[in-house]
């Protein structure tokens, strides 16, 4: 039997476990950033034109070993899946690896009879640094993909791709048990939304927590995990929150390289060194952050996506910790 995987970057070692003949592994970052279009994401996932350039077309970051895989490379995912007798969907509990498990099963959807041939492993533990020994030990569950799979992944990733965060939290309150670990998945997501009380998401204000309690460099505030309780973000996009903690009008952040603030965000062979060198502090506003007597919101303008949402000081969606509307008192605030 043919096996091909489709997993996230965190499963990229999957194929030398010798568990599928390719594995396939997705690097969208859905979690951070404006949301790529859906007919950029149609033409990732679809046959490769000849405008196409390299790394905009999933078979990129395919590398087929057979010879009859390598002529069919530049199709279209599902026409490529016709040659193999299962899909497993690999994706573990983080929350960006859970959005691109219902952005596949949406895609999917509109194709039944490669949907037929999906099984999504029910994978419960962090995939990326499991070793082979680890991965062989832990018990993987074979689940079958039906219409509760496809229905529910379909209709979280239109909520998710919404103008507002209100489809994802009424999303909540209905089932959805279909896909086990998506709904604490949504409810992280949800945290990152702007605090009603201090106008931050859970991981700035851990960030800022952490500097309270002494760390000053920023290696403890990317890498401890565990520490920090949150796991929306990469190291660079946690780079980024703190460059809005440092940089803004009212800054909550003393201590930041300086040249951060003209590095591109592409440069991170520069901005690395850059964050190396920062020796971080509270400022007052940020103690006063943390003790929740002040809002970073209405100090400094916030600009960032949540999903499809597009976060703004007039358009300021809030988690309280249910999902609060914007407030027109709040418009124009933070906007010099």
């Amino acid at each position: 039997m043919k096996r091909l995987i489709l997993t996230s970057m965190s499963g990229f070692h999957l194929l030398g476990a010798g568990l599928a003949d390719l594995v396939v592994h997705f690097s969208y970052r859905f979690a951070w950033g404006q949301l790529p279009s859906s007919d950029e994401l149609s033409a990732f996932l679809g046959a490769r034109s000849k405008q196409q350039s390299s790394g905009y077309h999933w078979s990129d970051i395919a590398r087929p070993r057979r010879a009859e895989d390598k002529k069919r490379r530049n199709r279209s995912l599902v026409d490529f899946c016709e040659a193999y007798d299962a899909i497993e969907l690999w994706f573990d509990p983080h929350p960006n690896d859970q959005l691109q498990l219902i952005w596949l099963l949406d895609h999917f959807r509109s194709h039944p009879e490669a949907a037929a041939r999906l099984v999504f492993r029910l994978v419960e533990f962090d995939l990326l640094g499991v070793s082979e020994e680890e991965l062989r030990r832990f018990e993987v569950f074979d689940l079958p993909v039906t219409e509760a799979e496809l229905n529910t992944a379909s209709r979280s990733w239109q909520a998710y791709c919404s103008p507002t965060p209100e489809a994802c939290f009424d999303l909540l309150s209905s089932n959805l048990s279909a896909l086990p670990m998506l709904r604490p998945a949504l409810v992280e997501l949800l945290e990152e939304l702007p605090s009603g009380v201090t106008g931050l998401g859970a991981t700035e204000m851990r960030l800022l927590e952490m500097l309270a309690w002494g760390f000053a460099n920023t290696n403890p505030l990317f890498h401890m995990k565990t520490v920090r309780g949150t796991r929306i973000f990469d190291e660079w996009e946690i780079g980024y929150l703190l460059d809005g903690l440092a940089f803004g009008l009212k800054p909550a952040v003393a201590g930041l390289d300086e040249e951060l603030r003209t590095l591109d965000r592409k440069n991170l062979r520069d901005r690395h060194p850059a964050y190396l060198r920062s020796r971080l502090s509270l400022t007052e506003f940020g103690k006063a952050i943390v003790a929740h007597k002040e809002d970073f919101s209405r100090h400094n303008p916030i600009d960032r996506w949540w999903g499809g949402t597009h976060l703004t000081n007039d358009n300021l969606w809030r988690w309280n910790p249910t999902l609060v509307k914007p407030s027109r008192k709040q418009s124009g605030r933070g906007v010099p």
